[in-house]
């Protein structure tokens, strides 16, 4: 485990640098916060220890710094500060942090926490269970490229931007944005029970087959609620749930499987809509050409208000230069462009 300490106090740096390294740590230094912003953005450190004071970039604007960029990975914060205030403990954590040391600290005690972040981490193991899960599922369909590291970009990317919608404000915050990025990989699911004459087939579907291939979304949440009977009240398991179920539900209550319209889908579920299909619309199928971003745009737009919630087509309109990037950075092996 790489741990990036990081203190404009050379004598303190140096203190908790030997502390960690004699615990076995492999121990990266850095003088000020953006240096370890950095650092932390070129990858491979999972673990920050944090001055809470320091020029230029203070420990928490570090954190949300790195909460708030695409950084590979969880990284775990840890401040370390000579200030035990209530409003210190609640600026820290509500920047991101993960935890507390007192100044002076007692090595044992700093060691100790830093293993406990070790243990933090190991969950996200989970993280990489649960895309390999959705690979599986997407591996029976050679169409697909790289839709689900596009789709889950989009729906990060959108989910981000309305942390600063007032009306979504109170719903989204960092942890929603981690959760639908983490979840929205398991949107379907529920296609490895849909027959592979179906889910195979070169062309366009008849009414029929259309009908089972409907039945996806019905069985990813069959799927996925069995998991949370198994595992009651876990957040990533109710999102991927919500995902599954609704992706193609419509706002105009004409979609399946259960014909919800308006808020009634959930805000996961609106987000995924846009995502799926702007991805959709983009690729190249056998039974169509990739069509380029502008005509992808124009049709969300055409459905604002009946396919889709118009405050997200709004947000897809005011972050669509993100689309196009993450549609260029992952584009299929041959695409095609209309």
């Amino acid at each position: 485990m790489k741990v990036l300490v990081v203190d404009d106090d050379p004598i303190c740096l140096a203190v908790v640098e030997q502390t960690l390294t004699r615990a076995g740590f492999q121990v990266q230094c850095a003088a000020d916060g953006l240096a370890a912003f950095d650092l932390v953005r070129s990858g491979g450190i999972r673990l920050v220890v944090s001055d809470l004071e320091m020029p230029g970039m203070t420990g928490p604007d570090l954190c949300r710094s790195i909460r708030a960029d695409s950084v590979p990975g969880y990284v775990y914060f840890i401040l370390v500060t000579s200030h035990s205030s209530t409003q210190d403990a609640v600026n820290g954590l509500s920047a991101g942090a993960d935890d507390f040391v007192g100044k002076p600290f007692n090595p044992p005690e700093l060691v100790a926490r830093v293993r406990a972040g070790e243990r933090i981490l190991a969950l996200e193991t989970r993280d990489v269970a649960i895309f390999a899960m959705a690979k599986l599922a997407e591996s029976r369909d050679p169409e697909t490229g790289a839709h689900l590291e596009r789709v889950r970009s989009y729906c990060r990317i959108l989910a981000r931007h309305l942390t600063a919608h007032p009306k979504f404000r109170s719903e989204v915050n960092e942890e929603f944005v981690r959760l639908i990025y983490l979840t929205s990989p398991l949107h379907d699911i529920g296609k490895v029970g849909i027959p592979d004459t179906v889910l195979l087939k070169a062309g366009r579907l008849s009414d029929r087959e259309f009908e089972i291939m409907k039945m996806h979304a019905m069985l990813g949440a069959q799927t996925l609620d069995a998991a949370l009977r198994a595992f009651p009240g876990v957040k990533f398991l109710e999102m991927a749930r919500e995902i599954a179920a609704t992706h193609h539900e419509r706002w105009d209550g004409s979609g399946y499987p259960a014909g919800l319209a308006g808020a009634d889908i959930p805000l996961s579920g609106r987000i995924m809509a846009i995502a799926d299909v702007y991805d959709a619309l983009t690729s190249k199928r056998v039974y169509k050409a990739a069509f380029s971003h502008e005509i992808a745009k124009e049709m969300i737009v055409k459905e604002a208000g009946t396919h889709f919630d118009p405050d997200l087509v709004d947000a897809f309109l005011r972050t669509e230069d993100q689309f196009a990037c993450v549609r260029e950075s992952y584009a299929d092996v041959h695409p095609l462009a209309a």
